[in-house]
């Protein structure tokens, strides 16, 4: 792992009085902000993506979006694919705050 990645897996959002984890994704925060503009609800998102092929619960989905849980690139692609977006617009945003 590059020193760039590894301290980016290190990075966490701090709450108080929680011990922090490392973030387990890039995609999280801009997964919830395509889906909030869309007015979707986590379920509803979820539901999105079991009618292309994805079976996904709305939990599933806030820990993506919370940052706790990975996303494999198949995933990725569903997920990019429910909110009528290319890949690289989940993951540009992290990539230009990491510069």
């Amino acid at each position: 792992m590059n020193a760039r990645l590894a301290g980016a897996y290190r990075q966490a959002p701090h709450c108080s009085g929680m011990a922090s984890r490392p973030q387990q994704n890039v995609v999280g925060p801009m997964v919830a902000k395509l889906r909030n503009q869309h007015g979707w609800t986590q379920a509803m998102l979820a539901a999105r993506c079991a009618r292309i092929g994805w079976d996904v619960g709305d939990n599933l989905i806030a820990k993506v979006e919370a940052q706790i849980r990975c996303v494999t690139d198949f995933e990725l692609i569903f997920l990019a694919r429910a909110l009528g977006v290319e890949v690289q617009d989940l993951i540009a945003p992290a990539c230009k705050r990491s510069k």
